[in-house]
Order: structure tokens, then C-alpha cells, then sequence
């Protein structure tokens, strides 16, 4: 039979092995917070269009960026990507349109002609939420990462834009004990 002393060694062992490690200075390290993977910058998709609304570029640029080689297929990425170019295609000519007609108005409606255009692009950039919530549910987030609509500021400007952010998700560790 083994005494309490063997029993104490035993669970501190057994501690030791699962949970961490003393280091050689005495420090006691844990091994299950240091080993996690490095978090990445996220790629960002900007609009590549010749007409901005509102900050919301009537196109997102298709080419494939380099920082997704390994997690997602070409061919997955361009078809999200058409899917959200067709939803821009769709609204934001007439966004335009009111825009253009608000602005002509302006002088005698006080501004209020320009609310219809600040509520159809609201509506454009809740339907592009709404497809990336899709997008993430059904294929992305199987991959480890999320798609998302994010305002940015230009290059060296004031003036904010929206891009897609394509973010890393880290993995969570199943293999971890209790």
C-alpha cells in the first residue's frame, strides 16, 4: 500500500505533467497558457469600385490575397466575393440616384432630401452584414475564420471607408484536460 506521502508525490506529479512545469530558476510556468498560436493581423479586402457612397465602394477588389494560401480555396473566396460585389451591384445605383436627386433638392428641402440615401445605404451595408453572417455560418467559420464589414480610415485622409476584414480565428484546444 502506498503512504500519504507517495500519494502527495504522485498527484504533484502528476500536476507537474499535465498542468506545467517549474522552470530551472523555480518559477512555476504553465504550459497550457504558453502554448497557444500567435494571433494574426487580419486581411483587408478594400473597395476597388469607381464610385464611393457613403464610404461603401460600389465593387470589393477579387484578387486573392497571399495571406489566405492554405485556409480558404480561390474559388470559395471569389464567389463570396461575387456574391457581395452582386449585392453592391444591385443597390448602390440607386443609392446613387437619390443622392444625386437629394443633392439638387438640398437648397429647398434643408437636407432632409438627402435622408432617403443615408437609409438605403444603411439598408446596403445591413444586407452585406446579413450575407456575411451566411457566409460565416455555412463555410467560414469551419475554417477558422470570420468575415466582416469594417469602417477604416483612408491612407492619409479624414475620410472613412468600409472594407471586408477576413479575421483569424484561433482554434480552440479539444485536447486540453480539465
Amino acid at each position: 500500500m502506498a503512504n500519504a506521502e507517495d500519494l502527495n508525490a504522485i498527484s504533484t506529479l502528476h500536476e507537474d505533467v499535465y498542468h506545467g512545469i517549474h522552470s530551472d530558476n523555480g518559477e512555476w510556468v504553465d504550459l497550457l497558457t504558453h502554448h497557444r498560436e500567435p494571433v494574426r493581423d487580419p486581411v483587408a479586402i478594400r473597395g476597388a469600385g469607381n464610385v464611393t457612397v457613403f464610404g461603401l465602394s460600389n465593387r470589393f477588389d477579387t484578387e486573392f490575397p497571399s495571406a489566405l494560401t492554405g485556409k480558404v480555396a480561390p474559388e470559395e473566396f471569389s464567389e463570396t466575393l461575387q456574391r457581395i460585389n452582386s449585392v453592391l451591384k444591385k443597390t448602390l445605383p440607386v443609392n446613387v440616384k437619390w443622392l444625386f436627386c437629394g443633392c439638387i433638392c438640398c437648397c429647398c428641402t434643408l437636407g432632409c432630401s438627402l435622408w432617403p440615401v443615408v437609409c438605403l445605404s444603411k439598408r446596403t451595408r445591413h444586407a452585406l452584414e446579413k450575407l456575411l453572417d451566411w457566409e460565416n455560418s455555412h463555410l467560414y467559420s469551419k475554417l477558422g475564420l470570420h468575415w466582416r464589414l469594417s469602417k477604416q480610415r483612408c491612407d492619409s485622409s479624414a475620410m472613412v471607408e468600409y472594407v471586408l476584414l477576413v479575421e483569424f480565428v484561433p482554434r480552440l484546444q479539444i485536447h486540453r484536460p480539465d
